[in-house]
């Protein structure tokens, strides 16, 4: 097989004492195999982990290193490591160790069979009890809300294509959820088990807080992914409900009037809940319709821009 060029973007934070084992195991991996960089983000460590990185740039140019002023999460680390990144493929892979470098050749290998992202399946977890039992609650959720049929979704280690990588809007908490991103846009998402480790150094840095952001990442998530084309699917059904109970009370104080003789007076606070379910139901229809015109809008300046960078370019490391 012939030389890929392959980026490999390492999220960073307070990672000191794996960074050279990382880094030797990375080159051991990569030097015989890929036309390779190595793109570090450093998610503002208090540990002298950029001091590290940075005088390891000085003795090879294949280390490219990012930081940042604070703390901005995963996610943005991520975002910016694919926004340098160069390389056919872009590996992405934690930086404690856990995920094995030695398995970033047969992730790569499964791409030269077609898919577009192929994620690793911590099948064996190596990791507390608790840890192991969320994460499985949390991907069982998320294959079953999105249909998206893969036994790991937040599993650091993964394969992109470029073309692929380039494309993802990622913030706040969204990494989780990459495979689900890239599948709702058209691409192929393959997964592979892989070997995971220990940890060998320091603690997790997550805190349990994670869960209830990740409950409203995948909101999100599934949100943009539904509905961001056709929002009126979304509030058209809540206005329809609306409209429909609305009717629905009125017509009964009309019987209640009518049918039976009692005075207006005395179901005058049912009249008015009736009226405003039907205001309400108009406003969601409205937001909804609203919604379309700018999705449409937005659809045009990315199709344009589609057209525009159709194909790959190349890159010299």
């Amino acid at each position: 097989m012939s030389q890929r060029d392959i980026s490999v973007v390492i999220p960073v934070y307070n990672e000191r004492e794996s960074l050279p084992e990382l880094l030797d195991e990375l080159t051991s991996v990569l030097e015989e195999r890929y036309n390779y960089e190595l793109i570090f983000i450093d998610d503002g460590s208090i540990d002298n982990s950029l001091k590290y990185l940075k005088d390891r740039t000085q003795s090879s140019d294949r280390i490219a290193v990012i930081g940042f002023l604070r703390n901005y999460g995963k996610s943005a680390a991520l975002s910016e490591g694919f926004r340098k990144a160069q390389g056919d493929y872009i590996v992405s892979i934690d930086a404690d160790l856990q995920d094995d470098p030695h398995e970033i050749p047969k992730l790569i290998k499964r791409m030269e069979g077609g898919d577009d992202l192929v994620s690793g399946w911590k099948k064996r977890r190596l990791d507390p009890l608790f840890k192991r039992l969320s994460s499985r609650f949390f991907n069982f959720t998320t294959r079953l809300l999105t249909g998206v049929k893969i036994h790991d979704f937040n599993c650091g280690l993964k394969v992109y294509r470029r073309s692929l990588a380039k494309t993802l809007d990622i913030y706040g908490g969204m990494h989780r959820y990459i495979p689900v991103l890239a599948a709702k846009k058209g691409f192929r998402v393959g997964e592979v088990v892989v070997n995971h480790r220990p940890r060998k150094y320091g603690a997790t840095k997550y805190g349990g807080g994670r869960y209830f952001h990740g409950l409203f990442d995948l909101l999100t998530v599934l949100f943009l992914s539904r509905y961001t084309r056709r929002p009126l699917h979304l509030f058209g059904i809540f206005g329809l409900l609306s409209l429909l109970a609305g009717v629905g009370v009125n017509i009964w104080v009309v019987y209640l009037k009518y049918a039976l003789g009692e005075p207006f007076q005395r179901h005058i606070a049912l009249l008015v809940f009736g009226v405003m379910l039907l205001i309400l139901g108009v406003q969601f229809i409205s937001i909804g319709l609203l919604g379309e015109m700018i999705a449409q809008t937005h659809q045009g300046a990315e199709e344009k821009v589609m057209h525009i960078y159709d194909g790959d370019s190349e890159f010299e490391f």
